[in-house]
Parts: structure tokens; C-alpha cells; sequence
């Protein structure tokens, strides 16, 4: 027994911590919004610029 519970318990808190940390995951990913294109030519160092595509999106929207 895993933490001095049973294994039901154990595995109930795992599924519970493990949808919990996803659903985290998930909504960060949406907020930020990460830009997944990939530049045919690579930037080179320095030149690198990073946004907030959502929070630009909802600051244009209002």
C-alpha cells in the first residue's frame, strides 16, 4: 500500500491529480496560445520574438 492507503484509494487520488494536472495543462495551452509554425528559414540569435497570441487576440478584440 502506497502512502499507508489502500490501493483503491491510491489509484482514485492518482486518476483525480493526474485529469486535474491535464485539464491545467489545457487551459494554459489555450490562454497562450503557443505559435506551432515552423519559419523556413530559422531567426537568428536575438532576433527571436515571442507574443502573447491570446492576450494580443483578446487585447485587439476590446
Amino acid at each position: 500500500m502506497p502512502a499507508g492507503v489502500s490501493w483503491p484509494t491510491y489509484l482514485k487520488m492518482f486518476t483525480a491529480s493526474l485529469l486535474a494536472m491535464c485539464a491545467g495543462a489545457e487551459v494554459v495551452h489555450r490562454y497562450y496560445r503557443p505559435d506551432l509554425t515552423i519559419p523556413e528559414i530559422p531567426p537568428k540569435p536575438g532576433e527571436l520574438k515571442t507574443e502573447f497570441l491570446g492576450l494580443k487576440e483578446r487585447q485587439q478584440k476590446s
